[in-house]
């Protein structure tokens, strides 16, 4: 019987867009050679990867794994694929580290929000207000806002 998976690992990537930067970062090889205002502007353009070079296209993702190397993604496969973690204020990260570490389940941390049992000011309403993203910020993980 096939049974239907999800990805649960969370990778680095960014989109591809010909420049010098990138091929300088990621070691790129460009076996065209045209130059145009500092975009490789040819299609033959590849990665180095653990398992030999690989062709690369504007717009496809560079993806860096745990270990450091890299891979291209094509980019309608990547946005299929991958979605971007939820951006939480600083209060709601230390929250969920805590409530973790305490084992408490999601079910309890919504059940404190709506309560207003949550200890800091506005973080029990930020959890309310923003429901699927600190969802997912609990389940998969997240990045931090920045303090403004």
């Amino acid at each position: 019987m096939i049974k239907v998976y999800r990805k649960t690992a969370t990778i680095n990537a960014e989109q591809f867009d010909c420049s010098d930067d990138m091929f300088n970062h990621y070691g790129l090889i460009d076996r065209g050679g045209h130059i145009v205002d500092g975009l490789h502007v040819d299609d033959m353009c590849f990665i180095p990867t653990l398992e030999g070079q690989m062709k690369i296209n504007i717009h496809d993702w560079i993806a860096t794994g745990v270990n450091g190397e890299h891979w291209a993604i094509a980019d309608d496969v990547f946005k299929q694929t991958y979605a971007e973690l939820p951006m939480i204020p600083k209060d709601v990260a230390c929250l969920i580290k805590q409530d973790k570490e305490w084992d408490y389940n999601l079910g309890m941390v919504f059940d404190d929000a709506y309560s207003g049992h949550i200890w800091e000011i506005g973080v029990g309403e930020w959890i309310i207000e923003n429901s699927e993203s600190f969802a997912r910020a609990w389940l998969d993980g997240y990045v931090l806002e920045e303090e403004k």
